[in-house]
């Protein structure tokens, strides 16, 4: 049985469609795939492609515009290459690349374009922000004078770091560089300070121990990992500082503090070659391109401790570079070192020796110094580092004859004593004010008479001593953040009492 048709509904239908008929003509700049391979294709066309530019195949995979040559368009890919073939079409997206950020992201592991990969399902923020930015100018910025506390003794007593400084961790692999970093992240509970760790070309079992190690010290709360592993394209690696960068300076420009640790820079550069030598660009020294130093300095520069008009917050960078026998005159290293306000030098032999951290007091240094220290730490640490780096240059002396004076035996003795005091383990950081103390009583000869193997027990005990009888010059400390002379009598006192109580159960 036919259905009747009602011309009058039908004329309705084409009326309505008429009516909401979008006249614009959309031009769409698009180009053709010429060759494709090993991440890198070039395109034909484009004329109006800008540098960074994201790009997409028909399949929706994209790709990102690195070299702008005369006919052709150097692409890095940012998806899997193995559907896109000779011919295909590429359109312009007129944006560079982005990222998701927000406080959603906190507690979650993502790669280097903001997407979970912990499993936990998708993160919904409602922002995104370009990878790359132009950092804060003069202006903007203030002065670093707020310390950021790591927790490790040997750090916060003779290399501080402050709130929106760049200090670089080197030194030569499995000397705890990563570790430094992770006690960091830990040690920045309940202080408000939001943690990113970007991880870059390592192995996806060592980021997933990471990521455990924070989770089970509580501190993958506060913390985004972005994990480019050693499985990943090179241009995903190359991008995940910048994309770690940009979900920190979401936090930054709220007014919050925030702590990057690039881990590591090396693999960076070493993945930013791979792309330059596929892309054609002229090799320069060790094969890196030209633009190696400004891959670099263009990512640290972004950390920044911004004035109280621009929101006041900080970004604090932490960048780590491996060094090859201990060489940190090579190409890289002497980069980021220029770069960087300080570093902090961790040494093989010292590690083996088991001095850990294994910080090399002579070479490493803070260009922001006492002033992002508290003034009571400033005044028990003011001679530790001298203290220390005399007595190793002694050690080394006094290994070549057996007959040294009572004085040079003296400030051997010392400096034993202070290089077991700045002995510490891993996830293991230590209260500021705790270490004030320890490091007041090592400085002021409270420990010459404990034998150097029980120097780590008069710690321990001393700490626990502290906890129970020393909690108001705990307090003092932490409301004054100086050293009155009300609390060093106070700390006198104490650590005659503790020492005599020790010595005697001996």
């Amino acid at each position: 049985m036919a259905t009747g048709i009602r011309p009058d509904e039908i004329t309705a239908i084409i009326k309505e469609q008429i009516k909401s008929f979008d006249t614009k003509i959309r031009l769409t700049d698009t180009g053709t795939v010429v060759t494709v391979g090993d991440g890198i294709v070039r395109i034909h066309g484009l004329e109006k492609c800008m540098l960074g530019e994201l790009l997409e195949f028909e399949n929706g995979v994209r790709c990102m515009a690195l070299n702008l040559e005369q006919d052709f368009v150097g692409a890095v890919m940012l998806g899997a290459e193995a559907e896109i073939k000779e011919g295909d079409a590429v359109k312009r997206t007129g944006s560079i690349v982005s990222v998701p950020v927000g406080k959603e992201l906190l507690g979650r592991v993502v790669n280097s374009l903001g997407q979970p990969i912990d499993g936990k399902g998708p993160a919904l923020t409602s922002e995104t922000r370009p990878i790359e930015k132009e950092a804060p100018g003069i202006i903007a910025r203030e002065k670093v004078n707020e310390p950021l506390q790591t927790g490790i003794k040997a750090i916060d007593s003779m290399i501080p770091i402050g709130r929106g400084q760049r200090e670089l961790i080197i030194g030569d692999r499995q000397t705890g560089k990563t570790a430094i970093a992770i006690d960091t992240i830990i040690n920045q509970k309940d202080t408000g300070v939001i943690c990113i760790y970007v991880a870059v070309g390592q192995k996806n079992s060592t980021v997933a121990g990471v990521v455990e190690q924070l989770r089970v010290a509580g501190a993958l709360d506060y913390t985004i990992v972005v994990a480019a592993s050693a499985s990943e394209l090179a241009p995903l690696q190359y991008i995940a500082p910048y994309s770690g960068c940009a979900m920190g300076e979401y936090f930054m420009e709220q007014g919050k503090d925030v702590l990057a640790i690039y881990d590591d820079l090396s693999k960076h550069a070493v993945a930013y070659r791979a792309l330059s030598l596929l892309l054609k660009r002229p090799p320069g020294r060790e094969a890196f391109p030209g633009d190696v130093f400004y891959l670099h300095s263009r990512l640290l520069e972004r950390a920044a401790k911004l004035s109280k008009e621009n929101g006041g917050g900080s970004l604090t960078a932490l960048p780590i570079i491996e060094t090859q026998a201990g060489d940190i005159s090579a190409y890289i290293p002497t980069n980021v070192i220029s770069i960087t306000d300080g570093q902090i030098f961790l040494e093989t032999e010292l590690f083996n020796s088991g001095i850990r951290p294994a910080v090399n007091p002579g070479v490493s240094v803070s260009r922001v110094g006492g002033d992002a220290q508290i003034k009571a730490m400033k005044k028990v640490s003011g001679s530790l580092k001298l203290e220390y780096s005399q007595y190793r240059e002694l050690q080394a002396f006094s290994q070549f004859g057996s007959d040294l004076d009572k004085s040079t035996k003296k400030r051997l003795a010392k400096g034993e004593r202070i290089v077991e005091v700045l002995k510490q383990g891993k996830s293991s950081p230590l209260s500021v004010e705790k270490q004030i103390i320890i490091i007041y009583a090592v400085i002021n000869n409270y420990l010459v008479d404990v034998p150097t193997a029980k120097v780590n027990a008069y710690e321990a005990d001393l700490f626990r001593w502290l906890d129970n009888h020393g909690r108001e010059i705990i307090s003092a400390l932490k409301s004054e953040k100086a050293l009155t002379e009300a609390i060093e009598s106070q700390i006198k006192e104490a650590l005659k009492t503790f020492t005599e109580e020790f010595k005697a159960s001996l």
